[in-house]
């Protein structure tokens, strides 16, 4: 584990070596392995960071106190991965793409009354694989089949999309971003 100084430190050096490649730093940081000390948000937040995946605590964006301003905890998907799913679990590929159908149709249901995100953590060297490729495809159309009904989007939108929000529909919501 790092103590502050040199979790100040790594965060610092990767935000600076994106953003010298991609012309601008990141807004979101997930962490490899999703790991964080109980300050990394306080570093995140004052790195200038908005949002992050780490915390898989609900499918429903939350606001996060931190020392500065809030930061935005966006689900990030612990049983629609496929490490977890295939690799830890050995789900077969049918299995897998069962998970996906049957947390998007429910969450689905549920996202009539909330904002919720659903992510799916897909991996080229472990779903990518031929023999599981049909099963991921044919979940994958199922989801596409409802494109009237979601919005397929990327992190950095989806923290815009939270910000337009009215007050009080994004639990920990202060306004003080």
């Amino acid at each position: 584990m790092l103590d502050e100084a040199a979790e100040r430190a790594l965060i610092a050096d990767a935000t600076a070596t994106i953003a010298a490649h991609e012309g601008a730093p990141p807004r979101g940081w997930l962490s490899p392995w999703i790991a964080e000390s109980r300050v990394t948000p306080d570093r995140l937040k004052e790195a200038g960071y908005a949002s992050t995946p780490n915390w898989c605590m609900d499918d429903q964006p939350v606001w996060m106190r931190t020392r500065a301003p809030p930061l935005l905890a966006i689900p990030y998907p612990q049983e629609a991965n496929d490490i977890r799913s295939i690799v830890a679990r050995k789900d077969g590929a049918a299995e897998f793409a069962a998970i996906i159908v049957d947390t998007f149709d429910k969450m689905l249901e549920q996202a009539a009354r909330q904002p919720l995100v659903m992510g799916i953590a897909l991996h080229p060297d472990i779903v990518g694989r031929p023999h599981r490729l049909r099963h991921l495809r044919s979940a994958l159309a199922h989801i596409a089949a409802r494109g009237d009904r979601l919005w397929f989007t990327t992190e950095g939108a989806s923290y815009d999309a939270v910000c337009a929000l009215p007050p009080g529909t994004v639990p920990g919501d202060s306004r003080g971003r």
